[in-house]
């Protein structure tokens, strides 16, 4: 059986089972409770990968340089192609080329709660508050994906679409 032309193996079938999982939310609940739930998932990776990452580099919190930082390093480690396109003390707005669930998010956009819960979780409890904008996404049909974090509540902040993260929790 090992000689049959199949492709499958296990990221394969772990990014389906995860497509699988949100399409069925998404179905059985509707997209906004799907992201819900899924977000409940993305906020415990969130503080899991922060304290991964500060115990590697030996510190108790990351600057907003080291948090950009980390960002990228994650989504490289999971096969994602994220770039900062604008960095300052009010915002980050990365870039991203490759989806980590490659074309298994398509039409799944509840799935894109996993970026915003693990970048605003990490964001928030180094920087204080965070703001996570998924402006546009692979999901949704773009060839690329646009997040804004807002690292400060601005008048920019308040206007967009998204969803608040406080050091420590998380708010929608």
């Amino acid at each position: 059986m090992a000689t049959l032309n199949l492709s499958l193996e296990r990221d394969i079938f772990l990014r389906t089972l995860i497509r699988e999982l949100s399409g069925t939310l998404q179905d059985v609940v509707g997209l906004e409770e799907a992201s819900g739930f899924i977000s409940v998932v993305g906020e415990r990776m969130g503080r899991q990968i922060n304290q991964d990452y500060k115990s590697a580099l030996e510190i108790s919190n990351l600057s907003r340089k080291q948090v950009a930082n980390v960002l990228i390093d994650l989504k490289k480690r999971i096969q994602g192609d994220f770039y900062v396109i604008e960095q300052n003390d009010e915002k980050i707005v990365f870039g991203n080329r490759v989806c980590p669930f490659g074309d298994k998010v398509l039409n799944r956009p509840a799935m894109c709660m996993m970026t915003s819960n693990v970048f605003g979780t990490i964001a928030a409890n180094n920087l204080g508050y965070a703001k996570v904008e998924l402006q546009e996404t692979i999901a949704q049909g773009y060839s690329g994906c646009k997040v804004i974090v807002y690292l400060k509540l601005t008048e920019e902040a308040e206007d967009a679409e998204g969803r608040e993260y406080f050091k420590g929790i998380e708010s929608v």
